[in-house]
C-alpha cells in the first residue's frame, strides 16, 4: 500500500493544511482527504504542486509498505 506522509511534511515546513490548500488551489477537505489516507489517487499536477510548496520531492511524501498477508 501507499502511504502519504503529508502531516509529516507540513509539520516538518512549519506549514498549516489549510495553508498549503490556499497555495495550491486545493479546498481544505480534498487536502484532508490526502492526509487520512483515504485518496484512492492523486493528480501528478497535485503532487508536482505540493512537491512545489514544501520544497521536497515525491519520496519525501510517499511511502510504501507491502500489504500484510491475509
Amino acid at each position: 500500500m501507499i502511504i502519504l506522509n503529508l502531516d509529516v511534511m507540513l509539520a516538518k515546513r512549519k506549514m498549516r493544511s489549510n495553508d498549503l490548500a490556499q497555495r495550491i488551489g486545493l479546498t481544505q477537505a480534498n487536502l484532508s482527504i490526502l492526509k487520512t489516507g483515504k485518496a484512492k489517487a492523486i493528480r501528478l499536477s497535485t503532487l508536482d504542486a505540493i512537491c512545489r510548496e514544501l520544497q521536497c520531492t515525491p519520496g519525501d511524501i510517499l511511502e510504501y509498505k507491502p500489504d500484510e498477508p491475509v
